[in-house]
């Protein structure tokens, strides 16, 4: 019995274990050398959702994976890559979902279309609705 607690104390106390112990990415909180390369990335970070959060972009967000993505959006800018060259990496890694800004694809075009379709049935509608009226 004294087993069977300790094992059902081990399984409650794992997640607390499983914290990740290891320090922020080095370019996570510090910012970039060059003040052109800084706003680069800071805009182009502006535009990313973090994957934890989901709300907020990883500008903002104090979550270790944003840290992390902060960390790898500074440092391919430092490298020379170009903000839509890192988006679409990260987008190929992490979905559609990962940028603010969505790309219009194969996958995304009823997204774009939906608001178009309901616009003209209702002013279908509303036609038909008033054309009884008068008539």
């Amino acid at each position: 019995m004294k087993r069977l607690g300790l094992a059902i104390a081990l399984v409650l106390a794992a997640p607390a274990a499983a914290d990740d112990k290891m320090p922020p990415a080095p370019y996570a909180y510090v910012q970039l050398e060059t003040p052109v390369q800084e706003a680069a990335a800071r805009a182009l970070m502006d535009t990313l959702r973090c994957v934890q959060c989901q709300g907020q972009s990883i500008a903002d967000s104090d979550a270790q994976i944003a840290g992390d993505l902060r960390n790898q959006v500074r440092l391919r800018i430092k490298a020379g890559e170009q903000p839509e060259a890192i988006r679409a990496w990260l987008i190929e890694r992490y979905g559609d979902y990962v940028s603010f800004e969505p790309i219009l694809n194969s996958r995304t075009w009823p997204l774009f279309a939906a608001p178009l379709v309901m616009l003209l049935f209702a002013g279908f509608v509303l036609r038909r609705r008033f054309a009884k009226g008068q008539g």
